[in-house]
């Protein structure tokens, strides 16, 4: 399989007074097209920066992110959010839907906002898989948690792209939910040859995942597979 994403010696140092916090220091990742990576540590272990720099959404002290066999730091700020709005998809623990639209619209407008083409049929195939078919008209405060979580999956996944991020998705979900969240996320994964990141301070969600990278400090500690 080759490799989608991959980080060289990534560093990011944030000045606090005297002192200098190193959130990220020479963190080295590698992760294959369709794998399912959950990144596990306790809150102030760098993975939120970590996924962070993978999304373009911040720019790392020194070091390199690849996406896709590009260069992050290769492009221009501008041309990084065309890149990242194109490749990577970002579902973070808020939903952040647009509460006046649909579940529909909430789901296509990243592609609208681009001028892209709406596949219809793909996004209905996305609304059975996440079992969210029979709410595509409602809207966002009609939806349980799961659910607002369900649809801000299928809007990361509504333009194809090569990498799904997820921060905490399960953060605000109750244990069962979680669950079910998860299983939909590896279903739609394994389906679409999506590769996802999952960032998570729970162990039961990680133990999801074909691979655990174990942060702490801002350094990658250990790494285990747990499926090939």
């Amino acid at each position: 399989m080759k490799e989608v994403v991959r980080t060289e010696e990534l560093k990011k140092y944030y000045p606090l007074g005297t002192h200098t916090v190193k959130a990220l220091d020479g963190v080295n990742l590698t992760v294959k097209e369709g794998e399912f990576v959950a990144i596990i540590g306790k809150s102030g272990s760098g993975k939120s920066t970590l996924l962070h720099m993978l999304g373009a959404l911040d720019v790392p002290t020194s070091g390199e992110v690849y996406i896709d066999g590009k260069s992050l730091a290769s492009m221009t700020r501008e041309e990084q959010a065309v890149f990242r709005r194109r490749k990577v998809g970002v579902v973070f623990q808020s939903y952040n839907l647009i509460p006046d639209l649909s579940v529909y619209e909430n789901i296509v407008l990243p592609i609208e906002l681009d001028g892209g083409y709406v596949d219809k049929a793909y996004i209905e195939e996305l609304l059975r898989q996440l079992k969210i078919e029979d709410k595509r008209d409602a809207l966002p405060g009609t939806l349980s948690g799961g659910q607002q979580q369900r649809t801000a999956i299928a809007r990361a996944l509504s333009y194809k792209p090569a990498i799904l991020l997820a921060d905490e998705p399960t953060g605000n979900l109750d244990t069962q939910t979680s669950h079910d969240v998860m299983g939909l996320l590896k279903t739609v994964a394994r389906k679409y040859q999506q590769t996802t990141i999952l960032i998570t301070h729970d162990m039961d969600v990680a133990q999801l995942s074909d691979r655990i990278v174990y942060m702490e400090d801002g350094k990658i500690r250990k790494e285990r597979k747990l499926y090939a």
